[in-house]
């Protein structure tokens, strides 16, 4: 019974860090940033959907909607507040840009995690479940809305998928990531490629956080280990592939739920840590990474 427990709550995690790292591998893979402050954004969006559903008593359909123009906000707020005045700035050198902007967004998501705290306290803060019940799959027992987290994780990412292959301003977003000179050259703005991909970052983050909130509950305590569990995806996958973080994320999402469930909660996170660590020795460029 405890291996199915382990296997449908591993399932739906694993589908919220999927999810969270995809939007966080959409953005480095067009613009190149790591944005460090990913959980900020996930933990931001969820507290607003429980303020919005929970105090304010809008109910869980238009307080998930608060979450999702919260993380979408909060997304454009990283890009115009710390990438974008580093990436055009003349005074810092280009080989250093790069470091400037994982500080900056280091920093920003420490300034939101600390806002979190001072208006909301650091108390777990959980969004009312669009869906109610419990069903029974594989004679375990699961909450109705751990299995519509599932779902929505996975149709938001082929709705991604639609966007990036199927549409003309998604080719262009995939074009940029591999040659964004060429793409300038077909007379395409680059701004105009980055507002996209960053407004498609904060639905996706913002989603993810809600749908955690929902799940499992959030506080601005979270911000830390979700960050760097979507760290330890992407670079565990290969930075800039987008199939490798959806099986990283599943690597890594069944790692942390075993830890929890057959050792202790608190550890969770260490294992995947430790398997970053091996893979990152053996193959520094990821799984499915190119060299």
């Amino acid at each position: 019974m405890l291996f199915w427990q382990i296997l449908i709550d591993g399932f739906a995690i694993s589908a919220l860090y999927a999810l969270g790292a995809t939007g966080f591998t959409l953005i480095f893979g067009v613009s190149g940033v790591l944005n460090l402050s990913h959980g900020a954004i996930m933990v931001g969006a969820a507290v607003a959907a429980w303020a919005a559903s929970s105090e304010l008593g809008l109910g869980p359909y238009a307080g998930a909607l608060v979450g999702v123009v919260t993380g979408v906000v909060l997304s454009f707020a990283t890009y115009f507040l710390t990438v974008r005045p580093i990436q055009t700035s003349r005074k810092i050198a280009e080989a250093e840009k790069e470091i400037f902007i994982l500080t900056a967004t280091l920093l920003w998501g420490i300034i939101i995690q600390e806002a979190i705290a001072y208006l909301f306290t650091n108390n777990a803060k959980t969004v009312l479940p669009i869906v109610d019940g419990v069903v029974i799959v594989l004679g375990v027992r699961t909450p109705s809305n751990e299995i519509f987290t599932a779902f929505v994780c996975w149709f938001a990412i082929g709705l991604l998928w639609l966007l990036v292959n199927r549409t003309k301003r998604g080719k262009a977003v995939m074009a940029a990531s591999m040659n964004p000179r060429g793409v300038t050259l077909l007379g395409i703005e680059l701004s105009s490629i980055y507002l996209t991909v960053w407004a498609a970052y904060g639905l996706l983050a913002g989603t993810a956080g809600i749908l955690l909130g929902m799940f499992l509950g959030v506080s601005s305590y979270s911000v830390g280990p979700l960050t760097a569990s979507a760290f330890s995806i992407v670079v565990l996958g290969g930075l800039g592939s987008v199939s490798g973080s959806l099986i990283a994320a599943y690597v890594v999402g069944y790692l942390e739920t075993a830890t929890a469930y057959l050792v202790s909660p608190a550890y969770r996170t260490i294992p995947a840590l430790l398997l970053l660590v091996v893979v990152m020795y053996l193959r520094p460029q990821g799984l499915f990474g190119r060299r």
